[in-house]
């Protein structure tokens, strides 16, 4: 089905000034789109393992949303991680969804050059028919979580670098924010978890749960993670109190650490390295929420939080292969809101 405004937009004029906003990802969805695990060096020495994953995330996806692939399109990819190279979708208040596409440089240039996965959001507004703004400006969408009512989550780890858009202050970032994104206020937080090769993505460490609550991974003080998580909560907390938002503060339990040996020409020096295993890596999905688990005492923990503060199912998947490619579940999709009259 496509998607087509139902009214002309004006490309010229920001999306924030046609009323567009980024939608909170717990609102009705058209589709998800995914791209398949297949890049080898990605998952080296377990392709296979991350597949099978991948293939029961999708069946089970299949039973609650249009699941929906760069495969059936015909659309190449460097690699999977739609939800960094795939458009940020937007929607008005009468149901008209449209979308932006942001330069993606592959997380600051760690690896080759990624044009394929660029032209993911061309591709895709030829078969949806909705409106895009294009963009110079590099974002991700794992950097950035709204409530769909005004608030972004975000780390300064990842967007103040210099490696994204150096030409940028603090300012010129906000209003980008504010233009493409619809946001009134930015919760900036100070960054993400080791093994993160994406330079601190928001969607590892903190993600809105419902309009009014915001749920952090927090770690205990012997975990690699603590400092940072800590001072991620604590920003959490100043930003309530300082701004008078009013969000729950809910707290996430961490995974226990897992590594995997990576070959000497991933990394550089071969070896064991830190995996981001996280459980806010989640995906709204029409009702239900798909959480990644790895396998410790954490997956319950955390599915039984979700539950609890959403009311919604928590779907527990395995991602402990997923994982191998330094992210999951959010990472690895695409959500397409409803559009509607």
């Amino acid at each position: 089905m496509k998607v087509s405004p139902s009214i002309s937009v004006d490309v010229q004029q920001t999306a924030a000034s046609h009323g567009f906003v980024m939608p909170a990802e717990w609102a009705p969805l058209d589709a998800v789109w995914l791209v398949r695990p297949h890049n080898q060096e990605t998952w080296p020495g377990c392709l296979q393992a991350a597949q099978a994953e991948w293939d029961a995330w999708r069946a089970a996806m299949e039973t609650v949303v249009r699941v929906r692939t760069t495969d059936e399109l015909h659309i190449a990819t460097n690699d999977s991680w739609i939800r960094d190279f795939g458009p940020v979708f937007v929607q008005t208040k009468s149901g008209q969804v449209a979308a932006h596409s942001f330069t993606f440089n592959g997380w600051g240039g760690k690896y080759e050059v990624r044009s394929l996965d660029d032209a993911v959001p061309d591709a895709l507004q030829k078969e949806l028919g909705h409106a895009m703004w294009r963009h110079q400006f590099v974002l991700e969408g794992g950097s950035i979580d709204s409530n769909g009512a005004g608030t972004l989550l975000t780390t300064r780890q990842c967007l103040h670098n210099k490696n994204r858009n150096p030409e940028s202050g603090s300012g010129g970032i906000e209003q980008v924010l504010r233009d493409s994104l619809g946001v009134k206020n930015i919760i900036w937080l100070p960054g993400g978890i080791e093994g993160d090769d994406t330079d601190g993505h928001v969607d590892d460490v903190t993600r809105f749960v419902r309009r009014d609550a915001i749920a952090a991974v927090r770690a205990p003080t012997n975990h690699p993670d603590h400092a940072m998580l800590e001072a991620n909560w604590n920003a959490l907390q100043a930003a309530r109190d300082e701004n008078r938002q009013k969000f729950e503060l809910l707290e996430l339990p961490t995974p226990k650490p897992l590594y995997y040996e990576f070959p000497a020409d991933r990394f550089g020096p071969g070896g064991l390295r830190m995996l981001p295993a996280s459980h806010a890596n989640f995906l709204f999905a029409n009702g239900v929420i798909f959480v990644p688990t790895f396998g410790g005492t954490s997956d319950d923990v955390a599915c039984r939080l979700l539950e609890n503060a959403t009311g919604l199912r928590a779907q527990p998947i395995m991602a402990k292969a997923l994982v191998v490619g330094l992210g999951s579940l959010h990472c690895l999709s695409c959500q397409q809101p409803q559009a509607f009259a």
